[in-house]
């Protein structure tokens, strides 16, 4: 199983480097289920792995000059802020036991899977749904409060889950700031980089980290992000967005079966 785990450890690399995102979403059930960490400990670990292995994809898209930084500043600040402070406040502030019924005992751990699980989906219908604008990329980028508000909100979500966030901040970037796909995803990957560190820090303090364990998986994300960065020269922008929104369903709906039917929720 864990040899399974490594080799899926650089399609966390190369989901980031093609679509800019899903390295979250394949990390955090990746510790899970095939290395067997805790879902917390999981989520720690996914901002460290997902934070570090970007900034190879980052630097890539910055020679491109896809990078859009006035959405960096006005969409990835308030971002910043949001998953530094539900790391700091919010999730400690989670019982261990949020619900003990008749028949489900719902743990902070089953909360936090399915909770990842429910942002994915939802993320995953509005990629699908969403009608693609053969014309975005004549389309002028809106920056406004609406932005900011955004940003801070997705951050604040994705910190709970220890998420890097593509799977809720390209959908922003494309649909509500307009910008081409490709450049959102390339700006989605600073952001990813940038915020997914901080809240990683954050959790130093507090958090026991097997370096040794810890940079195998940062290692081979970051050969599957080289990996992915040249496969993303060579399709359209267009294609990914609906692709990319059917990865994310499938994973969700795996999460969620599993919770409900694998797990201890169901007493």
């Amino acid at each position: 199983m864990e040899l399974i785990g490594y080799l899926i450890s650089i399609l966390i690399g190369i989901s980031l480097g093609l679509i800019g995102s899903g390295g979250s979403i394949l990390t955090v059930p990746l510790l899970v289920y095939f290395f067997h960490v805790s879902p917390l400990l999981a989520t720690t670990y996914s901002l460290a792995i997902v934070g570090l292995s970007s900034i190879a994809g980052v630097i890539s898209k910055l020679k491109q000059k896809l990078v859009d930084f006035k959405t960096i500043f006005i969409f990835g600040i308030p971002s910043i802020i949001g998953v530094f402070s539900s790391r700091k406040f919010l999730l400690p502030a989670i019982p261990e036991q949020i619900y003990n019924g008749p028949n489900i005992l719902l743990t902070k751990s089953h909360f936090i899977m399915l909770f990842f699980a429910t942002l994915m989906l939802a993320s995953a219908l509005s990629m699908i749904l969403g009608k693609n604008k053969k014309k975005q990329e004549n389309v002028l980028p809106f920056y406004g409060f609406s932005l900011m508000l955004l940003g801070f909100c997705e951050g604040s979500l994705t910190g709970i889950v220890g998420a890097g966030g593509g799977f809720l901040i390209i959908p922003a970037l494309v649909i509500i700031a307009k910008l081409p796909m490709k450049r959102a995803i390339a700006t989605s990957l600073v952001i990813i980089s940038i915020k997914s560190l901080v809240g990683f820090s954050g959790d130093l303090m507090h958090t026991f980290i097997d370096w040794s364990f810890l940079s195998k998986i940062i290692l081979l994300a970051t050969i599957g992000i080289v990996t992915g960065n040249y496969l993303n020269k060579k399709i359209e922008g267009t294609k990914l967005k609906k692709g990319f929104g059917y990865f994310v369903l499938v994973m969700s709906l795996i999460i969620i079966v599993e919770q409900f039917f694998f797990s201890n929720l169901i007493k």
